[in-house]
């Protein structure tokens, strides 16, 4: 598979490292230092892009992969106000996207797990729930796309939760989003239940950034080739 790497930071050396060990090949890097290598001509040597960049530039990176008619998987968070759009317009170019908050396979069977006990804590009004969420000091959105993502998959069970606040609040119809910066810290992510009889409690902890790169080589190699909008539920085959 031929690989374009959109941002070429941190986690984007790890991919390369991790791609090209797994026998890809990387045809295009692109960062900041570059800006004039995304080229649709230069695109078309890839097979499949994937996007690890900033909130402010991942649609109009992602929107240039698809109008060069490659499949592209994007990992950037805090853009989710244009995720629609990139799906509609992906659908519109007929090439392939994938997007994720998290591209750890362990994340996203974590994602399943808090679903299923959410749905179980949907009649129990006598918890109230928070998530917590803790990265290092490089980590440009807080809270995290992650958090966000459990937080959204919470409220999508709880009725007595209306919407996920940053801020602590005395309104029992707010889920409480805890972030903490510090190093080192790949990613820790909690999900508590609290009551006066016990707590019922899930966690998730990154031990390194290895997970997430090959997490997103995955989704690449699962995308390569095909057509339309794709999540990691289809990657892990979570029906």
């Amino acid at each position: 598979m031929r690989i374009a790497l959109i941002g070429y930071g941190k986690m984007g050396r790890l991919i390369e490292e991790m791609a090209i060990a797994k026998g890809h090949e990387i045809v295009l890097k692109v960062s900041s230092s570059n800006l004039d290598a995304f080229t649709v001509e230069n695109f078309s040597m890839a097979d499949v892009a994937i996007e690890f960049t900033s909130p402010e530039a991942a649609f109009e990176n992602v929107r240039k992969c698809m109008d060069a008619g490659i499949a592209v998987v994007s990992g950037s968070t805090g853009w989710n106000d244009r995720m629609e759009d990139a799906r509609k317009y992906c659908i519109e170019k007929n090439t392939a996207f994938l997007h994720s908050s998290n591209f750890s396979i362990g994340v996203n069977i974590f994602f399943e797990i808090n679903k299923q006990l959410a749905e179980l804590m949907s009649d129990q009004t006598d918890y109230d729930v928070q998530i917590k969420e803790i990265h290092h000091t490089a980590k440009k959105d807080a809270p995290s796309g992650t958090a966000v993502t459990i937080a959204e998959q919470i409220l999508s069970k709880l009725e007595w939760k209306k919407q996920w606040v940053k801020a602590k609040t005395q309104s029992p119809e707010d889920l409480f989003i805890k972030s903490e910066r510090t190093d080192p810290a790949p990613g820790t992510h909690l999900i508590k239940y609290s009551s006066d009889i016990d707590d019922i409690e899930i966690i998730h902890t990154a031990h390194n950034r290895k997970g997430f790169a090959s997490g997103a080589i995955a989704a690449a190699e699962f995308i390569a080739g095909k057509k339309g909008v794709f999540t990691m539920r289809e990657v892990l085959g979570v029906s």
